[in-house]
């Protein structure tokens, strides 16, 4: 038997901020992001019209703009440890996000194995990318579904993690969820919550549901 935990990203293993504010303050671009971020809230923009405009926005980005902003992100504690924990175990982890697939695909670094995000051009932008593979919350559902039926992982052996509205739809379709510094959109979906800064310690609360106890499991990272 094996399983799999599924991470979302932007405010949850990015404590409290996204791929593109992080991008921004690296850029100089904080107020045309912090824009997009507002309507993309508000629900005037969805996942595609969002990355879309950040083509425009980011016309100038380098990829030393993101390297820096991914070096200089909030990330949680722990996150390269928990990956080996997962590892060692015969398990599997995997992030999906709707961010681009160029920031995105650094969490490699921490030992993830699997990394999902919205395929966009690697800066400076050629072309803009192809709005109808933009990521929508609905996808984390079918990335789920596809890596864990190739992995012959049960949906009881899945455990997902997550803080916001874009996780609702995976958490309303798995049993093993824990909301990590969640909002009110995802607190009422989540079988579990955690608050604070160490992933070792949310990866304990999923290991426990996983487990069918309500204390973390020994040999827990």
């Amino acid at each position: 038997m094996t399983r799999l935990h599924i991470f979302d990203m932007d405010g949850t293993l990015l404590a409290g901020s996204t791929a593109s504010l992080e991008i921004a303050r690296a850029s100089g671009t904080e107020e045309a992001i912090a824009d997009l971020e507002r309507r993309f809230a508000t629900g005037e923009l969805d996942t595609r019209g969002f990355s879309t405009a950040l083509y425009g926005v980011w016309a100038d980005l380098t990829p030393a703009h993101v390297d820096t902003a991914f070096a200089s992100g909030p990330f949680l504690e722990g996150i390269a440890e928990v990956c080996a924990d997962i590892r060692t175990r015969g398990e599997h982890s995997l992030v999906i996000t709707m961010s681009p697939s160029f920031f995105a695909e650094r969490l490699a670094g921490f030992g993830f194995d699997r990394i999902s995000a919205s395929p966009f051009p690697a800066p400076p932008f050629a072309a803009p990318p192809d709005a109808e593979r933009i990521l929508t919350p609905e996808d984390k559902v079918r990335i789920t579904e596809e890596v864990r039926t190739a992995l012959g992982v049960r949906p009881e052996d899945c455990v997902a993690y997550g803080d916001s509205m874009s996780d609702a739809p995976l958490f309303g379709h798995l049993a093993h969820t824990v909301a990590v510094n969640g909002d009110a959109h995802i607190a009422h979906l989540a079988a579990a919550a955690y608050r604070g800064t160490s992933l070792a310690e949310a990866y304990r609360t999923g290991r426990a549901l996983l487990e069918g106890g309500g204390g973390a499991p020994d040999g827990a990272a």
